[in-house]
């Protein structure tokens, strides 16, 4: 997601031969912890760190691993990847500690130790279901939302924070820095992460007190934000310039961005990949303010008993959601009617995909609601084929990938989005089985492959990505599916 150099892996994983092995305590989880992952002539081992090496341990969490490793008995490859991918975050990133005001836990995004607010909220996503049934992760992950509630004050123009006022080497960014901040580009989906953990970890453990008055700054925080920047009475206070040789990791027109027509979108000045947009009314990360505003809403009414400011997220949402309607769809003539990935109110429209959520595929998955319209279904057809320039098909694999990394590098977390958001089982086993063939044998998820050789791959830790694959997995358990991923052979 963020600037990286291309490296080639390879595979470190170890095989041993084996007929059986045995279920062992908690003390050997860092070797082989389920009973029989093995496809009777192998044994994986699992990759997560040593216990004592661990940056957090759940025991809800260890216990649903078992459990799911034990259902993928015929799939050992599979159960192997699922161990060392769906707890990552907590094993590998995530800070906790006790600060005047209760928990705090910064989380880094994996090989970069800074947090940024969209990574950090959809790593900690898939353990959310089990807080209420674990109170140490509970308190984890109250933390996560505060420091990100913390993050937004310091700075809602912000993507990535420090853990303190420490600098960065972005500080000779031509924008309002701050030693508090990694990085300063200022991306929709960056406020509407925090507002979706927060309202999810409520439904599930019925803990109002994260919506306390850290909670209330943010919240008018963010609506000034995005009044800002739906560019009614100007430019706004936001600009950004790099020196750089990548041309989307800076902004064009002195910092501010290609000019848009105020007809309600909200400008992103950057995408989820951390890449400049080339329309600022960025279509996918507008949907999500939508439905993070309407989260945040309902919220204001029955926590905080504040109707005036929820007043003003239901109303900036119904503008947003109307704008959508009217300025985001194109009448493709194949196609038909699909939504854009970026336009700027004036009539043009750029029709691709990228593989970071919030994505047009991922629509569907951050709004199951997505999945019964029309034009989403169209705009997910047009997405998954060669029509979308930035959609790959190779020798061993296909999907989305995107500019920040460029030509023919497909990521996984596309292919996990297209699984997320299919009905279909044979596509969603066809998305299993590239997964399993393209970790290059590391038994996790990177950044990014070439469609043709899966040892050529970005970020061999990326935490979202791992937990994510994880999630798809819980989830096709949960659905009774069992038996696709047991026969899902890569």
């Amino acid at each position: 997601m963020k600037r990286k150099a291309l490296m080639t892996v390879m595979a470190v994983f170890l095989l041993l031969p084996v007929t059986c092995v045995k279920a062992q305590s908690e003390k050997g989880f860092g070797k082989k912890y389920i009973e029989e992952i093995s496809d009777n002539t192998r044994m994986y081992i699992s990759k997560r760190p040593k216990p004592e090496e661990r940056m957090f341990h759940s025991d809800v969490i260890e216990k649903n691993i078992a459990a799911v490793q034990k259902l993928l008995k015929g799939n050992p490859y599979l159960a192997w990847m699922f161990g060392n991918c769906y707890p990552n975050t907590l094993d590998t990133t995530v800070h906790y500690a006790k600060d005047g005001g209760g928990d705090d836990t910064f989380v880094y995004t994996g090989d970069i130790h800074a947090m940024w607010l969209r990574d950090s909220g959809a790593q900690i996503w898939p353990y959310v279901q089990f807080a209420g049934k674990d109170p140490k992760l509970k308190s984890l992950i109250r933390g996560v939302i505060r420091r990100q509630l913390k993050c937004i004050d310091i700075d809602p123009y912000a993507n990535a924070f420090n853990a303190g006022p420490t600098g960065s080497e972005w500080d000779s960014d031509e924008t309002d820095m701050k030693p508090e901040l990694h990085e300063r580009k200022y991306e929709i989906d960056s406020l509407c992460y925090p507002i979706r953990l927060a309202y999810y970890y409520w439904q599930v453990t019925g803990d109002s007190s994260i919506f306390g008055p850290e909670w209330l700054t943010a919240v008018q925080k963010i609506l000034k934000t995005f009044r800002e920047q739906q560019r009614k009475g100007g430019l706004g206070p936001y600009h950004f310039m790099r020196k750089t040789d990548r041309a989307l990791d800076t902004v064009q027109n002195d910092g501010y961005g290609a000019p848009v027509k105020p007809v309600g979108l909200i400008a992103s000045v950057f995408r989820p990949s951390d890449d400049a947009t080339t329309f600022l009314f960025l279509v996918p990360s507008n949907f999500m303010a939508v439905s993070s505003l309407r989260k945040a809403s309902e919220i204001l009414v029955k926590v905080n008993g504040r109707n005036d400011l929820s007043s003003e997220c239901t109303s900036l949402a119904d503008e947003v959601e109307t704008a959508l309607h009217k300025y985001a769809v194109y009448d493709h003539p194949k196609y038909g009617k699909i939504y854009a990935y970026e336009v700027d109110g004036f009539g043009n429209h750029l029709l691709m995909d990228d593989a970071n959520a919030p994505s047009l595929l991922s629509l569907g998955y951050l709004d199951p609601s997505e999945l019964k319209d029309p034009i989403y279904q169209n705009t997910r057809r047009f997405v998954l084929s060669g029509d979308n320039p930035y959609f790959f098909k190779g020798k061993v694999a296909e999907g989305i990938g995107g500019p920040h990394i460029g030509y023919d590098m497909v990521w996984p977390m596309s292919i996990i989005m297209r699984a997320m958001t299919s009905t279909d089982d044979s596509e969603i086993r066809q998305c299993i089985e590239m997964l399993e063939r393209t970790d290059a044998g590391t038994g996790f998820m990177h950044e990014s492959f070439h469609k043709d050789n899966p040892q050529k791959y970005t970020r061999p830790w990326f935490a979202w990505a791992n937990t994510l694959f994880g999630e798809l997995i819980l989830k096709l358990v949960d659905e009774g599916k069992t038996d696709l991923l047991n026969s899902a052979k890569g």
